[in-house]
């Protein structure tokens, strides 16, 4: 059974910089799998935020995050990555990886069949 894991999440000052990471277990191979980035505030539907194709070098970004997001796979580590830098109070949310086979990247979550129980970031002023 595919399993995701996010890793670190935490509380930093607005105008800096984190790196979240999305590792796969359970004899998944990240290298097969489209990874997606999703984030969901208090209140808020869960928004996509990127995702990175799973053959192709194909990386895909929410307006709000371009220029300040980065997206990257570790196939060797079987981890993708997301690092955030110059984050905003209104980037703060909990941050969940999804997977999905297929290879095109999709925005939509429903696209994605295997999510990770979510990382919390906190941004403060």
């Amino acid at each position: 059974q595919v399993q995701l894991v996010e890793s670190g999440g935490g509380l930093v000052q607005a105008g800096g910089s984190l790196r979240l990471s999305c590792t796969a277990s359970g004899g998944t191979l990240i290298s097969d799998t489209t990874v997606g980035w999703f984030r969901q505030a208090p209140g808020k539907e869960r928004e996509f935020v990127a995702a990175i194709a799973r053959s192709v070098i194909s990386t895909s970004y929410a307006d709000s995050v371009k220029g300040r997001f980065t997206i990257s796979r570790d196939n060797g580590k079987n981890t993708v990555y997301l690092q955030m830098n110059s984050l905003k109070r209104e980037d703060a949310a909990v941050y969940y990886c999804a997977g999905r086979t297929g290879y095109a990247i999709r925005t939509n979550s429903a696209n994605y069949t295997y999510w990770g129980r979510g990382t919390q970031v906190t941004v403060s002023s």
